[in-house]
């Protein structure tokens, strides 16, 4: 997913003066303005709305139903705050500085509030075919949005709200925006180093789950952890919050084509099935360690495979997909289960272990399973895994950096500005009637 040319219209008053044979010729010797293929347009709105699905409530009752009850609103209102905060920066200067016009290989400008968008300017797709540039505004707007609103599963129950809304500002600023010109943008570095990034495995996940992770770190642990038990207070809701993310997440992958054609089906049905092995797989890990496969297990697999699919969804075969979804599910319960506990640190929705691990496995795993040897739609004649596999390393690295130390800039700024923690009595009691003055349940 990438914005190759944006075409604006433009005044056609000059021909009047020109003879009416003149003017004919001049109108034959140019192109013709190009034109919103209506259906794409259509898919496109429609992938949109699925992806803000996911955010709310999709992600909002996934992350809820994962924290105790005391603090169930709180974490809602912080994915719901940064998903609204990240909207409208989105359209005053964060847009331009992802997509430009103007621009070198780390960020771009030239657009701010939106002052060249019209509702006849067009963003190109993957082939010669156009779409509405509000319409490609508002799809990426959508992407901004949940990975600003990810990132905060890690702090949930003693980060300020406060504070979550000035680091999702500045956050969106320095790190989200610049890499999201670096892997989609032509002209972004990690673009032209010719990176396979289909629907956000670098600029969602890994930036998010890097940036959970300092961010957590930064802020330290929660009261009584790990010693003190937190069970999820609803994994219903949870369940409930999964499963929209899944439907919703057709809208970010098959909608990352730009175009409702073949290789947004081959995205589709990669998201199926990646999702359903990763689903599994967990579950079975689960039975191996001496277990018994659980609802949380069953939902973490479905967003590892979610999360190790997006890089590849239009970059892999169905079984490559299923490989994907398996081994990124595989690793990222041993991050949960095992690493988490031994290095202590608290995450507390393990946005890091799934989200950044399973990301990580995604990213690099697509430059493998794009191989037309392995059912990928690699050129045969020039395609060298080694090559992509490297190149596909180096992004995954720039992305770590990146977003680590942006996250530690981003931080710092907020601790000076609002501070970062809840009071030890707001903690006790719960962020819900601390941060905002209500309850969940009564």
């Amino acid at each position: 997913m990438m914005l190759r040319n944006i075409h604006r219209s433009a005044a056609a008053a000059g021909l009047a003066l020109l003879t009416p044979a003149a003017a004919f010729a001049q109108e034959a010797a140019e192109a013709a303005p190009a034109v919103a293929n209506p259906g794409n347009n259509a898919w496109m709105m429609t992938a949109t709305i699925l992806v803000l699905l996911m955010i709310l409530p999709g992600l909002a009752l996934f992350y809820g139903g994962l924290t105790r009850s005391k603090n169930m609103l709180s974490t809602m209102t912080q994915v719901g705050g940064a998903a609204c905060l990240a909207m409208l920066i989105w359209v005053m200067w964060g847009y331009s500085t992802a997509f430009g016009p103007e621009g070198n290989a780390f960020f771009s400008w030239g657009n701010l509030f939106l002052s060249q968008v019209t509702t006849d300017s067009t963003a190109a797709t993957f082939s010669d075919e156009v779409i509405s540039e509000y319409v490609f505004v508002s799809f990426q707007m959508t992407f901004a949005a949940i990975t600003a609103a990810l990132v905060l599963g890690a702090t949930v129950e003693r980060l300020k709200f406060s504070a979550a809304m000035l680091f999702t500002a500045i956050w969106l600023t320095i790190v989200y925006f610049p890499i999201a010109h670096m892997v989609w943008a032509g002209g972004g570095l990690l673009f032209e180093m010719g990176a396979l990034d289909f629907a956000g495995g670098t600029v969602v996940h890994i930036n998010a789950g890097v940036s959970a992770l300092v961010l957590a770190l930064f802020l330290g642990k929660r009261q009584g952890y790990p010693g003190e038990p937190m069970p999820p207070h609803s994994l219903t809701l949870t369940l409930v919050g999964a499963g929209l993310l899944w439907v919703g997440w057709f809208g970010f992958n098959a909608g990352s084509e730009l175009e409702a054609d073949g290789t947004a089906g081959l995205a589709m049905i990669n998201t199926f099935v990646a999702t359903a092995a990763g689903a599994l797989a967990w579950m079975l890990m689960e039975r191996f360690a001496g277990h018994k496969g659980s609802a949380l297990g069953f939902a973490s697999g479905v967003i590892a495979g979610l999360v190790a699919v997006t890089p590849a969804a239009g970059n892999s075969g169905p079984f490559g997909a299923i490989v994907l979804g398996i081994i990124a599910s595989v690793i990222a319960y041993f991050a949960v289960a095992k690493l988490k506990p031994k290095l202590g640190y608290d995450d507390a929705l393990d946005v890091f272990g799934i989200h950044g691990i399973a990301g990580i496995v995604g990213a690099i795993g697509t430059g493998i399973v794009y191989s037309p040897t392995l059912g990928g739609p690699g050129d045969a004649a020039e395609y060298a895994m080694g090559a992509q596999v490297t190149t596909q390393v180096i992004a995954v690295v720039v992305a770590i950096v990146w977003a680590a130390v942006g996250t530690l800039i981003a931080t710092f700024a907020t601790k000076l500005v609002t501070g970062l923690r809840v009071t030890p009595e707001i903690e006790s009691d719960g962020l819900d009637i601390g941060e905002h003055g209500e309850r969940a349940y009564n």
